[in-house]
């Protein structure tokens, strides 16, 4: 293992955004803070999912005191774009993309009164104006023109999430011989 804290840590991040892949990998980033790195870069391709996962790794890689750069490796969707735009500096590998698209729930054959009907749209609109006020802090996109992308379940190239901000250049990844990679592997269901 390299013990050289100078160097970036490289961590692989391929998974659905869950309460626990959310906990593993906020948990590398602690312990190797712990450790004394303070360059981070994060390998990141996801088709999103919990939206209070993502809001909640979001706001912590936000608060740690560490340099984070953070790549596009395939594909960012959904609330996976609000981890993305956690890195100081942003990039895309030319073959990736990214999806941008509102917030729903699942209804698994249960019963619903007015008053949880109305609590669940109090919280998916709860949740979509946090995820459009990160994208408009983040990036040079509009309010409008997010609220547009979530109702046509938009993507955006790396050549359009470069000229609307969301990444600083399109560029492979350069992986140096001898960085310490960590990969995250989870168990799928």
């Amino acid at each position: 293992m390299n013990n050289d804290i100078s160097k970036p840590l490289f961590i692989s991040f391929s998974a659905e955004v869950n309460q626990n892949t959310a906990e593993n990998l906020m948990g590398v980033f602690a312990q190797k803070l712990n450790q004394g790195i303070k360059d981070f870069y994060l390998l990141l391709s996801s088709p999103g999912g919990s939206v209070v996962s993502g809001i909640t790794i979001y706001n912590f890689l936000k608060s740690l005191p560490i340099n984070l750069t953070i790549h596009n490796i395939g594909i960012v969707d959904s609330i996976a774009n609000v981890i993305f735009l956690a890195g100081e500096t942003r990039y895309a590998v030319k073959n990736s993309s990214f999806l941008f698209h509102g917030v729903g729930f699942d209804i698994n054959q249960a019963r619903f009164e007015e008053k949880n009907i109305k609590e669940k749209l109090k919280m998916m609109q709860r949740d979509q104006r946090l995820i459009t006020n990160i994208i408009v802090e983040q990036s040079q996109y509009t309010q409008q023109e997010i609220e547009k992308m979530f109702l046509e379940a938009d993507t955006c190239t790396p050549e359009q999430a470069k000229e609307k901000g969301l990444i600083d250049d399109i560029r492979e990844i350069n992986i140096p011989e001898g960085a310490e990679v960590v990969q995250l592997i989870f168990q799928r269901k």
